[in-house]
């Protein structure tokens, strides 16, 4: 698998993939506008031409990246693909500019916690019943080095 830009012929891919791995989190014009925004970076891990395995998106804002949405397919995931995405997407972040990282991630999912602990991420604050849930969501920050 390769990691990619995406663009906006992979709408569809982006659509099946957050059906399967966000139960269906975004609607198709919001990945339209974050495939379509150049201020937007995004990235794929492609299985195919046509099939994703994996997206990071973010959002490069003066010298920050807002990250928005880092999935993997359920099928996929314990196996390094979350980590390669967002570590490519940091990357990409600090070569256009970016010295920092935030995100937010629901409070009870560990998995992202824990992934997020594993590459720098400290959590900076709580937003209360941020999610349509009602869930928490924990803002999540850390510094981009000059060695990203």
């Amino acid at each position: 698998m390769t990691v990619i830009d995406l663009d906006p012929r992979w709408l569809a891919a982006c659509l099946v993939l957050d059906e399967r791995a966000l139960k269906g989190f975004w609607s198709a014009q919001q990945w339209r506008s974050e495939l379509e925004d150049p201020l937007r970076l995004c990235l794929g891990l492609a299985r195919d031409e046509e099939g994703l395995s994996g997206v990071a998106c973010g959002w490069l804002v003066v010298d920050e990246l807002h990250i928005t949405v880092l999935a993997v397919d359920p099928d996929e995931r314990q196996r390094g693909h979350g980590r390669r995405l967002l570590t490519a997407l940091l990357q990409r972040a600090r070569q256009d500019g970016a010295a920092h990282a935030t995100l937010e991630v629901r409070s009870d999912n560990i998995a992202a916690l824990s992934l997020y602990h594993r590459v720098g991420f400290k959590t900076a604050g709580r937003r209360e019943r941020y999610y349509r849930d009602g869930s928490d969501a924990l803002i999540q920050w850390r510094r981009l080095s000059t060695e990203e």
